[in-house]
């Protein structure tokens, strides 16, 4: 009967430098994650402030009435323009949460993993605060003005204010749903083309 035997792993010269390019490989790898994970941090805070702008302009506003002494009162205590203006951050934010997930994974989450996929949660969380800080500045300090030198009875539109901290949840979930959604379709694709084993027929050792 023939015997196989298990040569030893041959010296092969360079090996040492060969490892140290693998560092270099890792180092540059992670590198290039950072890098990703930036850009998606910064674009995400781009897009907010974006649609900070896009909330100024499409929401309604909340018409004052000016009674003197630099105080106003609402026109209409039963307008639904505060209502109206909450709901059209909310419509912005999943808008502009999808347009992060899907970006963000596309350029990033998809090449480089965990690092920009934590940098698209946080950079969604950003634009939340970005797009109601955009918002409920525009005009904020012209209204201010005009309200001092208004007299009573003046007509004013007043400045966006969000209701609450509720509606700036739809960045980072939709975001992270979008993310999440193209990340699943991947892997089922992924394991629909991997190739299945052949049932095992034994092996034979010749003599």
């Amino acid at each position: 009967m023939s015997e196989t035997s298990q040569l030893p792993y041959p010296y092969q010269p360079g090996g040492e430098a060969a490892a140290d390019t693998g560092t270099g490989g890792r180092q540059d790898s992670l590198a290039a994650s950072l890098l990703a994970a930036l850009a998606v941090l910064v674009g995400s805070v781009l897009i907010g402030l974006g649609g900070g702008f896009a909330w100024a302009q499409l929401a309604p506003r909340v018409v004052y009435v000016a009674v003197g002494g630099g105080s106003a009162d609402v026109v209409n205590a039963e307008t639904t323009a505060f209502i109206a203006g909450d709901a059209w951050y909310c419509l912005i934010a999943v808008i502009g949460g999808l347009v992060i997930g899907v970006l963000g994974y596309l350029l990033a989450v998809r090449r480089y993993g965990p690092a920009p996929m934590a940098a698209l949660l946080a950079g969604s969380i950003a634009a939340a605060y970005a797009a109601r800080w955009i918002g409920q500045d525009s005009g904020l300090a012209e209204f201010n003005s005009k309200l001092l030198a208004s007299h009573p009875g003046t007509v004013l539109d007043a400045p966006l204010a969000l209701g609450g901290q509720s509606p700036m949840a739809f960045w980072p979930l939709a975001a992270c749903l979008a993310a999440g959604v193209l990340a699943l379709l991947a892997a089922l694709r992924a394991r629909s083309v991997r190739p299945h084993p052949g049932p095992y027929t034994g092996g034979h050792r010749s003599a």
